[in-house]
């Protein structure tokens, strides 16, 4: 079956190619993704699966539906978003669309989707269950999970599966983690009220400026020494407003900010610890203070059994040297969690660094480009993946 899967692919690869590359010429930001659907869409169909549109706003479900006595359901999991980013890589097939471009790879997603689905539909007979490719839509502001999960997608769903891309893997291999892949990560706002005096008499206001500096340095302070070291909290302020002149003290500054973590009862007192460190520097010196923290996705936590699935199908197809268990987590995050929350899942790692390149350049930056033939990796790895899950007693 490995090798049919394989032969699939090689006979799909300038196709996949020739898709990747239309995908990428053609990026949509989050919510967007209008011309993008319409064309996974029309692939899925002609691939022979029932097709759902509008699924999440702009996502697409395909379904492979088979004739088999065993009800559970499989769901492949990519997206479709670009980010807004102008692209400086001068390839011939670089982003039409000015200042957005696929920096972080959904557009390798997408084709590993969809070349997956291209070969399972001719492999149909083979299958013993059903399997539906959820295209998510607004990953990137970590909201298309949960539009697609209130529109159904996961109803049913037995277990589902995701790949990201990884620059820092070579292409040919993949990378697979235990347990926490990406991070929690929240929205922090915080207001600090003073009032406002002439900048040549500062001990006649309250300087929300300096308190707002002081609160940001107590924060970093005290993570290292409050915040359990083997339990990593990463929490940082990019955007600081306030004050109207450059002679007058400012009464209002307001702060906002991600914060990162990796275990679930780190975060949960998080917002308390966060409160409490804002309050004490505020009353120190006659300010107001206002704390809002808004949960966003929770961490990717791979099931064990699916991700030893995903481990032994990758030793199985490339050989053992080319699969990457991967010792640490990272604490960006990933909305794939949110399927979590429905059904066990993993999301495996694909590698398209480039192997004689010095610098593969990181997720989100303007040059970031993908060796392509790591587009075949990710579809065997994931259609075998899929039929092996039928077939694997410990799923």
């Amino acid at each position: 079956m490995l090798n049919q899967i394989k032969d699939l692919a090689k006979k799909l690869a300038p196709r996949l190619i020739e898709i990747r590359r239309h995908i990428h010429a053609h990026p949509e930001l989050s919510g967007q993704e209008y011309q993008t659907s319409a064309f996974v869409a029309g692939v899925l169909s002609s691939s022979g699966l029932h097709v759902q549109e509008g699924i999440g706003k702009t996502g697409v479900i395909g379904e492979l539906r088979v004739n088999s006595s065993d009800e559970r359901l499989l769901a492949i999991r990519t997206d479709m978003d670009a980010l807004p980013i102008q692209e400086r890589t001068g390839l011939e097939y670089a982003s039409r669309a000015e200042g957005v471009m696929h920096a972080c790879g959904h557009d390798v997603h997408t084709t590993v989707g969809l070349g997956t689905a291209m070969i399972l539909s001719q492999m149909a007979e083979e299958l013993s269950g059903r399997i539906r490719f959820l295209f998510q839509p607004a990953e990137e502001i970590a909201q298309g999970a949960s539009w697609m999960v209130e529109d159904g997608a996961m109803k049913n769903v037995s277990a589902i599966l995701g790949v990201h891309v990884f620059p820092s893997i070579p292409a040919g291999s993949i990378g697979v983690r235990y347990g926490a892949l990406t991070a929690a990560a929240d929205d922090l706002e915080i207001l600090i009220i003073g009032e406002s005096g002439h900048g040549a008499r500062p001990h006649e206001a309250v300087d929300a400026i300096w308190i707002a500096s002081q609160v940001i340095t107590a924060l970093q302070q005290a993570i290292s020494r409050t915040q359990n070291p083997l339990r990593p909290v990463v929490l940082t302020i990019g955007q600081i407003n306030g004050g109207r002149a450059p002679n007058v003290i400012a009464d209002k500054v307001r702060l906002l900010g991600t914060v990162r973590s990796l275990h679930p009862e780190t975060r949960a007192q998080l917002p308390n610890w966060i409160e409490n460190i804002v309050a004490s520097v505020c009353h120190s010196y006659g300010a107001r203070y206002q704390v809002n923290y808004h949960q966003g996705v929770p961490s990717v936590q791979n099931d064990y059994a699916l991700t030893q699935l995903l481990q032994s199908v990758g030793e199985e197809a490339w050989s053992s040297d080319r699969v990457q268990v991967l010792p640490e987590p990272s604490l960006g995050a990933e909305d794939f969690s949110v399927y979590l929350e429905h059904a066990p899942g993993s999301m495996f790692r694909l590698g398209v660094g480039y192997k004689e390149r010095i610098i593969n350049h990181p997720l989100h930056h303007p040059e970031f480009e993908v060796d392509e033939t790591a587009i075949i990796t990710g579809v065997v790895t994931m259609a075998y993946a899929a039929y092996k899950y039928w077939h694997n007693s410990q799923t």
